[in-house]
């Protein structure tokens, strides 16, 4: 199977897992925990699970994790923690709705960056899946997320969706002995630990009950919902979503990165019941067009010296 076919396969896995965060956060959030808490449970939770998988690929090549280090406190840091308090912040001021349809324009920064920087006018096939996939996304999310809200949130939001950009750009960096899953699982712990001294700091708020929560129609303890999210919506999201990236560039990769509001519809319709209107089914395939618009970027060069880890295959797809 070609790399690229590989990497678009790992990062549609990426984006379906990440979907399946909202649907099993929520029960979290109705029983009182508020949504930093949560943030910091799951990144945690999934670089402890992933930290067995990190051990394995680096096999005792501790000297990658050194040379990797800007990109790990990147994807720790920014891509998680900045990220993640940017966008509880914006949604304290605006709608949730229209802080996503904000913070997925990501794609689009790095379509802009890439014009800024080269000063070269993107290929008409990069403008018009750019053009389709933003479409898209305003009818998944909803056209009334296009409305005028607070200015602030709107700022705060916008650099939730610098900080998502930052994610595909230090994911699709060349690896330089650094697997996928290792900067997976050293970034979520590094981004968990940052949010939770940012808690401890007061500048979040951090709430956590444990009793029982409703799920799927059926009283649960607040541990499974948890786990669901720690493992699926993050452990093998972030590694897969990384992996693809590494193979698909970050342009590409960010936007298959949108299906993850189509997936999100789809499961909060099987989990939570909430109806997928006729409007919703159209933006998803203008998303799924405005992909397959969008022409593929050369590989990142792997090092010589990069092990191909039999755990990553493993792990795509989460």
């Amino acid at each position: 199977m070609k790399p690229q076919t590989v990497g678009l396969v790992a990062a549609v896995t990426s984006a379906a897992t990440f979907g399946t965060s909202g649907a099993f956060i929520k029960p979290l959030l109705e029983a009182g925990w508020s949504p930093a808490a949560a943030v910091t449970a799951r990144a945690l939770i999934a670089g402890v699970l992933l930290l067995p998988f990190v051990l394995v690929s680096l096999r005792g090549r501790w000297d990658a994790l050194w040379r990797g280090r800007w990109r790990i406190l990147g994807m720790g840091v920014i891509a998680v923690a900045f990220t993640q308090l940017s966008y509880f912040a914006a949604i304290s001021r605006i709608p949730v709705s229209t802080a996503l349809l904000v913070e997925y324009l990501a794609p689009l920064l790095l379509v802009l960056w890439v014009w800024a920087t080269t000063r070269r006018m993107p290929r008409p096939a990069v403008l018009l899946g750019s053009a389709l996939a933003i479409g898209g996304l305003v009818l998944v999310i909803g056209p009334g997320a296009l409305q005028a809200v607070d200015p602030a949130g709107i700022m705060l939001a916008f650099a939730a969706a610098i900080g998502c950009a930052v994610y595909f750009v230090v994911a699709a960096r060349p690896a330089d002995g650094l697997p996928p899953v290792a900067l997976a699982g050293a970034g979520l712990l590094l981004g968990g630990l940052t949010l939770g001294l940012a808690g401890l700091a007061g500048a979040v708020p951090m709430a956590v009950t444990f009793t029982d929560v409703t799920m799927l129609g059926t009283v649960a303890p607040w541990y499974v919902p948890l786990g669901v999210v720690a493992l699926f919506a993050t452990a093998i999201a972030y590694a897969t979503g990384i992996f693809g990236s590494s193979r698909l560039g970050s342009r590409l990769a960010s936007f298959v990165g949108l299906l993850e509001v189509v997936f999100a519809s789809i499961f909060a319709w099987l989990v939570v019941g909430e109806a997928l209107t006729p409007l919703q089914m159209v933006g998803g395939a203008l998303i799924l067009a405005g992909i397959a618009s969008i022409p593929a970027e050369p590989a990142a060069p792997r090092a010589a010296a990069e092990p191909v880890a039999a755990v990553e295959p493993s792990l795509a797809k989460g």
